[in-house]
């Protein structure tokens, strides 16, 4: 297996377990919602719904540096190497943040640095937006449309996961007062309200990776 096949299988497989995480906590959801089971059964069912989460979390900071190595190897990224090599350290920053966010529940530091990681996110949408836009207009930095289109709706997709986060917000307040054993209708409407009104960027989020995924099987031009 050369170099380049081998980065584009890892390349898919961040696209597989994205979305294939996506889906199964898409699922799970639906029982965290549902008022007729226990809150034991809930709470498993939030438990599966957040492990199912981390494949798109972990996948999100890789899939982006996988994607410009195979558009620097194939010569579609016409850039010096060394700017190649920053993004990787700086996706990799990004995935350490990921993890550290992930295993390190109950620190003291972890608010302050989950503000970071969302304004992080923001200055990112920003610039590949910006790049994106940039490269289609100029064809500079990305030799083909389809790729600077790509880049483009990678930052939508993460722009539709801060709206995610910013819809499930009151989610965490209510879930704190069911635990606790307030199982009265507003904590199960403010339950059911909040994941459901995540549902649209969901769906978005499947529609970006389904159209990134066309676009680099060349099904879109």
């Amino acid at each position: 297996m050369s170099a380049y096949l081998f980065v584009k299988l890892l390349h898919n497989l961040c696209f597989v377990y994205w979305l294939g995480g996506d889906l199964g906590t898409f699922y799970a959801s639906r029982y965290v919602t549902r008022p007729d089971l226990s809150p034991q059964a809930r709470s498993t069912a939030l438990t599966i719904m957040m492990g199912c989460d981390q494949g798109p979390r972990f996948c999100m900071p890789l899939i982006l540096p996988l994607g410009l190595q195979l558009a620097h190897m194939s010569g579609q990224m016409p850039v010096p190497v060394v700017w190649l090599w920053l993004a990787w350290a700086f996706c990799l920053g990004w995935l350490l943040l990921v993890a550290t966010l992930h295993f390190a529940h109950g620190k003291a530091f972890v608010p302050a640095l989950t503000r970071f990681d969302f304004y992080l996110r923001v200055g990112i949408i920003i610039v590949l937006l910006s790049l994106a836009g940039y490269a289609l207009v100029t064809k500079v930095i990305l030799a083909s449309n389809w790729l600077a289109i790509k880049l483009g709706i990678f930052a939508l997709l993460v722009l539709c996961g801060l709206m995610i986060r910013v819809r499930l917000k009151a989610f965490g307040a209510a879930w704190g007062r069911l635990m606790s054993g307030d199982d009265s209708d507003s904590v199960n409407q403010t339950i059911r309200g909040s994941i459901a009104s995540c549902r649209p960027f969901v769906y978005l989020i499947w529609v970006g990776l389904l159209a990134n995924a066309a676009y680099g099987l060349h099904l879109i031009y």
